[in-house]
């Protein structure tokens, strides 16, 4: 059995920071691309950022490109997101995403955690 347990999700004050982790269990995931989603109460599933298998490439959403960083440590079967410099509208639960491509695409991931809550108060 597979699974994806992201954890670090909290409440901070805007311009404050979070690192987010997810962890993957069952067996190994070094040749997955992995990337990170997130959804605000009413609003559209959105992309967050992506990695290559390798942890070569990235990929982020333009509303948080130079604020967050996606990384890996393939050893360990981990994935983080450092988040900096948040603001109130990144308020949303996280998602931690497996899939054999590298891709802004939800379609594209065959694997979800179950998520972790971020809340920034302003």
């Amino acid at each position: 059995q597979v699974h994806l347990v992201e954890s670090g999700g909290g409440l901070v004050q805007t311009g404050g920071s979070l690192r987010l982790s997810c962890a993957a269990s069952g067996r190994t995931f070094s040749n997955y691309a992995m990337g990170w989603f997130r959804q605000a109460p009413g609003k559209e599933r959105e992309f967050v950022a992506a990695i290559s298998w390798s942890g070569d490439s990235t990929t982020y959403a333009h509303s948080v490109e130079g604020r967050f960083t996606i990384f890996r440590d393939i050893a360990k079967n981990t994935v983080y997101l450092q988040m900096r410099s948040l603001k109130p509208e990144d308020t949303a639960v996280y998602y931690c995403v497996r899939g054999s491509y590298f891709s802004s695409a939800a379609d594209e991931y065959d694997l979800w955690g179950q998520g972790t809550q971020v809340t920034v108060s302003s």
